[in-house]
Formats: structure tokens, sequence, C-alpha cells
């Protein structure tokens, strides 16, 4: 018996430590409350892309420091990390997906007395199927009832378990007698060791769009930085040079030398009106071209100014001059 147990010991150490040395990802996972028919569900899933292994804490221990010895130091990290009930993920593939395809197996579980609630439980109100002669134990819960076509009714909804408080043996006969299965389990992974680096699963929840915001806002920082102290860097250079053009720009300008790189800067300054009158004046032009572009905007001038004078009355040859005479 022994012996047999010996070498099985043998055979998971040596499966452990070829697993440690033929993946880069390893993710561990918290497997209190999950069964072994969820296990082989979880590893039916994962075949081909994933290997789940559980073990002792102790024997996977010692497996993670013979291996770090042989030159995989950064397995140390790991040994850290194994205590509790956990299993181990081992795989090469997405790591993101295998976390996620792990988390679809959840089973609904009774409550038991003694654990920590994952979450609130709540109860609903209406009829419970129970008969009336249980109402002293609701009474005792502090739950108000009712008797209605012969059966308890739960007037109000009942917050009876806080997510983080001990369940306790009360409201595990509650829920037991309701047949309510309040909680989920699975296997939840809690760490992630990634070639050599630790870091919390919620990490995979940052999309590319969310690290190049990031990247983008401390490059602007360091530009701004940059230039205050008017110490260069890739960042702050081209700002740089382009502060550098503006005044190379505007000096050409002040004293009339004009390279290629202004001349159109210093034609908008010379001759404002071609500019500004360019697109108005394509914009009044006939479909058919049949007048000069300059005719068409000298005509248009020269209506108001014809009827300012008609409207103000008076003139030299105006009504009130032949009155007078």
């Amino acid at each position: 018996m022994s012996r047999n147990y010996s070498v099985k010991k043998q055979k998971y150490s040596a499966h452990l430590a070829e697993l440690l040395t033929s993946h880069s990802h390893v993710l561990i996972a918290d497997a209190n409350n999950v069964g072994s028919k969820q296990l082989q569900d979880i590893r039916a899933s994962l075949r081909g892309k994933a290997t789940v292994l559980m073990g002792k804490n102790t024997q996977m221990r010692r497996v993670m420091r013979a291996v770090a010895s042989e030159g995989y130091s950064d397995l140390y990290k790991l040994v850290a990390l194994i205590k509790g009930n956990v299993g181990l993920i081992f795989t090469s593939s997405d790591i993101k997906q295998i976390r996620d395809q792990v988390g679809e197996f959840k089973v609904p579980a009774a409550a038991k007395a003694g654990t920590i609630a994952p979450c609130d439980v709540v109860v609903p109100p209406g009829p419970t199927g129970l008969d009336p002669g249980q109402t002293a134990f609701f009474q005792s819960l502090g739950i108000a009832t009712k008797i209605a076509k012969g059966s308890i009714e739960i007037l109000n909804e009942v917050k009876i378990i806080t997510a983080g408080n001990k369940v306790g043996s009360s409201e595990v006969a509650l829920l037991a007698k309701l047949g309510i299965k309040p909680f989920t389990y699975g296997l939840q992974v809690k760490k992630i060791y990634d070639m050599g680096y630790v870091y919390d699963p919620s990490i995979l929840d940052i999309s590319k769009e969310d690290l190049l915001n990031k990247f983008f806002t401390g490059v602007n920082w360091l530009a701004a930085v940059s230039l205050e102290i008017g110490y260069p860097t890739a960042a702050s250079v081209p700002h740089s040079i382009r502060g550098a053009f503006k005044k190379i720009a505007a000096i050409g300008i002040e004293i009339d030398y004009i390279f290629d790189e202004i001349k159109d800067v210093k034609e908008a300054i010379d001759n404002p009106d071609k500019f500004a009158h360019a697109a108005p004046a394509a914009a009044v032009a006939p479909a058919g071209g049949a007048a000069p572009a300059g005719a068409a905007p000298a005509a248009v001038a020269d209506e108001p100014e014809e009827e300012e004078d008609d409207i103000g009355g008076g003139g030299l040859f105006g009504a009130d001059d032949d009155d007078e005479e």
C-alpha cells in the first residue's frame, strides 16, 4: 500500500515538474466547495488548451522549490501563492479566454452554517408553501408573515444574509425550508503567474484602448515636463521643433525673407481679401459661368448703397429742394 502511494507521489511530482517547465502561464484558483463532477466538466472543456491540477499544498510547494532550484528561480513567487484549497491551471493559450471559460462552470449550492457568504441573500415576498404551524419559526427570525390560502406568506422582501458575514444555522434552516440555493460555486481565479510576474485577474479586463490612453497620457505629461525644464526628450522634441519653426517663420516675415514653407502665410498676410473672398465668389458665381467672377460681387455690393440713398431722401435735387424753389 505504501509502495503504491510512493509511486503515485513520484508520478504526480514528475507530472507537476513537467507542467511547470513546459507552460508559461499558471492560474491559481480557489477550489472551495467545488465538487469532483464539476472539476471533470472543467477539465473536459479545457482539454487541449489547459491542464487543471489539484493536490496537497505541501507536495506542490516541495516540487516547485525543487524545480526553482534548477534554474527556474521565478517559481519561488508561485510557491508563496499555494495557500488554502487551491487548484492550478496550466496553459500557454490566451489567459483571458481560459479564465472566462473556467468561470462559466458554476453550480448552485445550498448555504452551509459557518461559511462566509459570497453574496447577499434576499428572500422575496410571496407564498412559501409552508403550513401555518411553522409561523413561530418566521417570528423568531423577525420576518413578517400572514396566513393566506392555508399557507404562510411573507409580506416584505427580507435580507437574511450579508456578503462577507458568516452564515448562521437559522438562516440555513430557513433557506432549506424554502428550497432556496442562494450561492453558486466554481473555480475562482485568484492570482495569475505569467512568466515570472504575478498579478490579479482583473488586469485581464483592461483593453488595448485603455492601455493606449494611459500611454499617451503619460507621453503628454512627459512632454510638458521636458518643455518646462528645458530638457529635450523624444516626447518633447516635436513640440520644440514646431515652436522653433513658428519663431523662424515670424522672423522671416518680419524681415521680408520668404522661403518655401511660409510663402502661403506671407501671401495671406499681403492679400487677405483674396483669401476672404475666394470662397464667397465661387459660391455666388452662376452655374453657366456667364458673368465674370469679379463682376457679380460688385453688383451685389452696389445695390444696398443705392437703396440707402433712396431711403434717406432730400438730396441736392430731392423733393425738398424743388419745394423751396
